[in-house]
């Protein structure tokens, strides 16, 4: 299983989310750079556990987007048997 790392700490904007999902994950880039997009990948990816640090910094820094991301994330993993979330 693949171990990935996003630190939310210093992501503060929608775009910075994107940028780093995209690098962690090595999406593609045709990658939609939204939640519908995200969701899609994930619900599809490989044997994964992304480790989430700071996740509450997501709300803190994006308000109901960041809230409607760590949603995304904790759907996308029950939907996926082969991608694990971890937040801390």
């Amino acid at each position: 299983m693949r171990e990935l790392l996003l630190d939310a700490e210093t992501l503060y904007t929608r775009a910075q989310v994107h940028d780093a999902l995209t690098r962690v994950f090595g999406f593609p880039a045709d990658y939609g750079r939204n939640l519908d997009a995200l969701y899609d990948l994930l619900t599809a990816y490989p044997a994964a556990r992304l480790t989430l640090r700071h996740a509450e910094q997501l709300v803190t820094h994006l308000g109901n987007y960041g809230e409607l991301l760590l949603r995304v994330l904790a759907d996308a993993a029950a939907e996926n048997p082969s991608f694990v979330l971890r937040a801390e």
